[in-house]
C-alpha cells in the first residue's frame, strides 16, 4: 500500500517537472517567437523609412551624404525610442531637414514641407526635439547659401548672384540679419540686386521662388536698403 502510494507521488512529481519543464521551454519559444516578430517589424520599418528617404532625397535633389546622415538621424531616434508615439512622417521630415543643415544643403522649410507634406511648425518642433536628445548642434543657416539656388530658380546671371551675396555681406557686418530668417534675407538682397543690375524681377516672381511671402520680402528688402543706404527705385 505505502509503496503503491509513493510510487504515485514519484509519477505526480514527475508530471509536475515534466510540465514546469513545458512551461519553461514554452515561455523560451513564445520570447524567441516575439523577438523575431519584433526584429522583423524593425528590419520592415527601417526598409520603408530607407525608401521614403530615397524618395524625398530625389524629389529634393539631395547628395549622397546628405541622404545618408537622414538615414542615420532616424536610425539613432528609432533606437533611442523616440519614434514611439510620435508620427514617422514628422520623424522623416525632420531628419532630412536636420541632414540638410549639417550638411549645409540648401533645402528651405517650405521645400521640405512640399514633399513631406509635414507641416513647417512641426518640421521645426520636431527637429528641435531630434537635436536636444540626439545630443546634436546645428549651426545657423547663412543667408548665402541660398543665393546661388534662388538665383537660378529666378534665372538671374552671375553678375547679380555676386551682388546679392556683397549685400548680405555687408548686412551681416552690420549686424541687420540678426533675429532674421535666412531664406527672407536672401530673397530681399536678390530682389535689390535684381534691380541694382537691370534685371528687376517682381515680388511675386521672387516670393515663389523662395518660398518667402511678399509681405516679409518688402519689410526686409527696405530694412536693409535703408540701413545700408542703397536706394532702390
Amino acid at each position: 500500500m505505502q509503496k503503491d502510494v509513493a510510487d504515485k507521488e514519484a509519477v505526480v512529481d514527475k508530471v509536475d517537472k515534466e510540465l514546469s519543464l513545458n512551461r519553461v521551454q514554452l515561455q523560451r519559444l513564445s520570447e524567441l517567437q516575439r523577438r523575431k516578430k519584433l526584429s522583423a517589424s524593425v528590419g520592415r520599418q527601417r526598409l520603408v523609412a530607407q525608401s521614403e528617404i530615397e524618395r524625398l532625397s530625389s524629389l529634393l535633389s539631395i547628395p549622397e551624404d546628405a541622404r545618408a546622415s537622414s538615414m542615420e538621424i532616424y536610425r539613432e531616434a528609432w533606437e533611442k525610442d523616440l519614434i514611439h508615439g510620435r508620427s514617422i512622417e514628422k520623424i522623416l521630415a525632420a531628419s532630412m531637414y536636420m541632414a540638410c543643415r549639417k550638411h549645409n544643403v540648401p533645402r528651405t522649410l517650405d521645400e521640405i514641407e512640399t514633399v513631406t507634406r509635414v507641416g513647417k511648425k512641426d518640421i521645426i518642433k520636431t527637429s528641435k526635439l531630434l537635436t536636444t536628445k540626439l545630443g546634436m548642434r546645428l549651426a545657423p543657416t547663412s543667408p548665402l547659401e541660398y543665393v546661388s539656388r534662388f538665383c537660378e530658380k529666378l534665372n538671374l546671371k552671375r553678375h547679380v548672384e555676386e551682388r546679392a551675396s556683397e549685400i548680405i555681406k555687408k548686412a551681416l557686418e552690420k549686424d541687420i540679419t540678426s533675429g532674421r530668417g535666412p531664406t527672407g534675407i536672401a530673397a530681399s538682397a536678390i530682389y535689390i540686386a535684381a534691380i541694382l543690375c537691370g534685371d528687376r524681377k517682381t515680388q511675386k516672381d521672387v516670393s515663389e521662388a523662395t518660398g518667402v511671402t511678399e509681405v516679409t520680402l518688402r519689410v526686409r528688402y527696405k530694412e536693409i536698403a535703408r540701413k545700408l543706404g542703397i536706394k532702390v527705385e
